[in-house]
Parts: C-alpha cells; sequence; structure tokens
C-alpha cells in the first residue's frame, strides 16, 4: 500500500504557500533592518532643517567655536558662543570616564575570570539593573546626596559642579561599559588562555598577559561607547553640575553641558527665532560628534579583524 506524501500547496503561478511566507518575512526583516538607518536620517534631516536658518544669520564658525560668551537672551547683543560649554561637556564626560573604567573594567574581569558561576549570573543582573535606572533618578542622587558631601568633604561652597556630576556620569555610564567590556573577554579564544594555564601562569598572570592584550579593541570600544553616553547625557548632567557657563579650571567649578542648554532653553525660545535655531545648531554638533565617537569605536573593533 503506497502513502500518498502531502502536496504543497501550490498557487496559480506555481509557487507554493511557503515561498510566500518566506518572501514577505524577508521583506519585513529587511525593513526592520534599515529602520534604524531611516531614523537616524530622519533625525538629522530633522535638527539640520531646524537649525539650518541660523547660518544665514551673520554666523561665525570662529565665534561659534571659539568664543566663551553664550548670551542669546541679550537685547543689545546676542552672542552664541559654545566654548565654555563644550569645555564643560568636555571636562564632565572625561572626569566621568576616568571614574568609570576602573569600577567597569575591574567589574568585567571578575565576572569573566575570577566569579562562581552563580555569583557571576547575580552580578549580569545588578549590573543591568543599575543601567536601567532614569537618569533624573540619578541627577536626584547628585542634587540630594553628593551636593552636600562634596561640600562638607572639600569644604567648597557649592557641591554641584564637574566633580559631582562626573561622579554620577561614571556610574551611569559604568553598565553599558562593564558589558561591553566583558563581552570583550569573553570573546579571547580558550585556547590562549588554556595554552597560558599550561604553562603555569596564575589568574592574574592570565587576565593580565593574555586577556587584556587580547581583548584590548573591544575594551577601547568600551571606554569610547562609554564617551559617547556621556557626552549625550542631558537630565543628570543638568541636575548635578550647577548648570553655569565657565571655562572649568579644577574640578570644584560648575559648569554647563551642551545637551543641559538645549533642554533647559529650548521651551522658553520663540519657534523658528535665532535663539531656537541656534539651540538646534548644538543639536547639530552633539550629533556630528557623538557620530564620530560612535565610528571611532566601531572602526576599533573592526579594523584589525578585517585585516
Amino acid at each position: 500500500m503506497n502513502s500518498a506524501s502531502p502536496k504543497p500547496n501550490n498557487t496559480q503561478d506555481g509557487r507554493t504557500r511557503d515561498w510566500w511566507v518566506d518572501r514577505a518575512m524577508a521583506v519585513f526583516m529587511w525593513l526592520a533592518g534599515i529602520s534604524a538607518i531611516v531614523a537616524i536620517i530622519g533625525i538629522f534631516v530633522f535638527i539640520t532643517k531646524e537649525g539650518a536658518g541660523f547660518f544665514g544669520t551673520g554666523f561665525e564658525i570662529k565665534e561659534f567655536l571659539a568664543s566663551p560668551l553664550w548670551r542669546p537672551t541679550s537685547e543689545e547683543n546676542p552672542t552664541y558662543g559654545t566654548l565654555a560649554l563644550i569645555a564643560g561637556t568636555a571636562s564632565v564626560t572625561g572626569f566621568a570616564v576616568l571614574t568609570a573604567i576602573p569600577f567597569s573594567f575591574g567589574a568585567a574581569i571578575y565576572i569573566s575570570v575570577f566569579a562562581p558561576p552563580r555569583t557571576k549570573e547575580i552580578l549580569k543582573v545588578l549590573v543591568e539593573l543599575l543601567a536601567a535606572i532614569p537618569s533624573v533618578v540619578w541627577g536626584f542622587i547628585g542634587l540630594s546626596i553628593m551636593n552636600p558631601l562634596i561640600i562638607k568633604l572639600f569644604d567648597v561652597p557649592v557641591g554641584l559642579n564637574v566633580l559631582n556630576a562626573g561622579l554620577i556620569l561614571g556610574l551611569m555610564s559604568a553598565p553599558i561599559m562593564c558589558t561591553i567590556a566583558e563581552d570583550a573577554l569573553k570573546a579571547v579564544p580558550d585556547k590562549y588562555i588554556e595554552g597560558a594555564e599550561a604553562l603555569g601562569a596564575t589568574k592574574w598572570q592570565v587576565v593580565i598577559r593574555v586577556l587584556l592584550p587580547a581583548g584590548k579593541n573591544g575594551l577601547m570600544a568600551a571606554a569610547l561607547l562609554g564617551v559617547g553616553r556621556g557626552f549625550g547625557e542631558t537630565m543628570a548632567v543638568l541636575m548635578a553640575s550647577g548648570h553655569s557657563i565657565n571655562l572649568p579650571d579644577s574640578p570644584f567649578d560648575s559648569v554647563r553641558a551642551l545637551t543641559a542648554t538645549i533642554a533647559a532653553e529650548l521651551g522658553e525660545t520663540a519657534n523658528g527665532s535665532e535663539h531656537y535655531q541656534a539651540l538646534f545648531t548644538l543639536g547639530i554638533l552633539l550629533f556630528v560628534v557623538t557620530f564620530i565617537i560612535n565610528l571611532t569605536a566601531d572602526i576599533v573593533v573592526r579594523g584589525p579583524r578585517e585585516k
């Protein structure tokens, strides 16, 4: 007795229904894949469109980038210099990265090498929970806890400064840096580690002489992405930095960041005004800098592999 095999469900042109489902899913995945690119292009077009008018109002690139005077509401002579804002953003971000690298890389090394399996899973969950804390909560911590603590410990008049914002931003950047650094260490081939242990190397020697050199590209990418994370942060920096336009010369100076300036002033400007367009020009500057940082991180990771 012959068993009848199932016949394919053919359509009029001879193609099966499964073929059409496969094609539909392929199109859907393609659309999902390019959606991020379309969104980024759309955002850049929008902020460029809103800020383009500022370039036709006597815009001077030298004054815009080299002047520390940001006085957009001056009736006699409005000035749009971003040097102090750039310096404030760079100082807070740099301090945050210096704070985050030891904690994040140390945690990544412990989780990858030294932690028992159960402890490893608990720590990974805690790191993810730390990344889920809203930025406004971190801002409250800087405002209500770090501010009086810095005043008491360092005997300064104001605790809302580069030190405060840098510490808060470093704690915010640490989870993503820890996750990427851990992935970089896990990507090191096991044969490298096994070979070092076979030669009698201790765990610390394996970490210093094998894991860190072999995973240096991923660790550099983690640091760069931490810089990008700090450069684009808004609310926590607004609340913890003092929001004062200064060229900082110490960690105890209050500063103002580019992102905080946009957040604080955009709601109070007239739509289409020169001040409004200048704020969108700050957005263009932020977009370009963040894009360069992320592109550099991608090149650091992919470049040596392609060679």
